[in-house]
């Protein structure tokens, strides 16, 4: 029957193994109370180690390996209790695990110390290459799985790249390219007139189309008194007066001369000799 294991402080010692007893027989105790039993187990023990199968489905339960077992003793005041005490793989921590067997108590403990002694000839046999070589085998099988682990959030990352490349490929946004920019309104949310870009039809902001532009009407409109207005593209030479090319090279003679001009009226200053 396996009591089952418990932490220790020490390695070994024969009071660390005495106090480990009492702790787990007491909880023995409680589970009976509740209707619990013992569970049974069957140990295989050899060079590599003890290990706690379930005897029916052969599972393994516990495995201990031999160079992690400190210590072994059976109980002198109660012959059917043995324990031994083995370093945990995963934790470090010292356990003591804790058997109750009615008849076989000496021979388990004295096949335990059987293969201690076995696997240290086998140790001194072959130079101490097998404890190495076992060792290398762990450290690389740590090695593995700490790469694996390395790999899976690698592959997380890759994962997370391709979901924003995907992203930024739906909605692209070239750096440097310039957006065409719409023509800048008035105060009044009008594009001011340009003479050199032809009319267009698009439509202005509020949907509408503008009006039509007029056409420049051939009949020459007069004003509230009769007169043509004064047009400066269309009038020609005989529009002018007819003494005003006269006028303009009198002025011109007289600009060369020194005249200024001061309201309607023409005088000659006196040129600066200096000039």
């Amino acid at each position: 029957q396996f009591l089952g294991s418990t932490e220790v402080e020490q390695p070994k010692g024969t009071e660390v193994v005495r106090d480990a007893v009492r702790k787990l027989k007491f909880a023995r105790h409680i589970k009976k109370s509740e209707g619990q039993k013992t569970p049974k187990v069957e140990l295989q023990i050899s060079i590599y180690g003890v290990k706690i199968l379930d005897p029916k489905t052969k599972e393994v339960q516990h495995n201990c390996q031999l160079h992690r077992i400190s210590f072994c003793a059976d109980d002198k005041t109660d012959k059917r209790i043995f324990t031994f005490i083995c370093k945990d793989s995963e934790s470090n921590k010292h356990l003591c695990y804790v058997f109750d067997s009615e008849k076989c108590v000496k021979e388990i403990t004295l096949t335990i110390g059987q293969a201690f002694d076995l696997a240290y000839r086998k140790f001194l046999e072959s130079g101490g290459k097998d404890v190495e070589t076992r060792k290398q085998i762990a450290g690389l099988q740590k090695r593995i799985q700490e790469l694996e682990t390395e790999n899976a959030e690698l592959k997380n990352k890759v994962q997370d790249l391709e979901n924003q490349l995907r992203i930024t490929q739906v909605h692209p946004s070239p750096a440097g390219s310039v957006t065409p920019k719409s023509p800048s309104t008035d105060i009044f949310d009008m594009v001011p007139f340009s003479p050199i870009s032809p009319q267009s039809s698009t439509p202005t902001r509020n949907g509408t189309q503008p009006p039509p532009v007029p056409s420049r009407s051939t009949e020459i409109k007069r004003d509230l008194f009769g007169a043509e207005p004064f047009d400066p593209f269309s009038c020609g030479a005989g529009d002018f007066p007819p003494d005003i090319q006269s006028k303009l090279d009198e002025m011109q003679e007289g600009f060369k001369m020194g005249l200024t001009l001061e309201g309607t009226v023409f005088c000659l200053d006196p040129l600066d000799s200096r000039c």
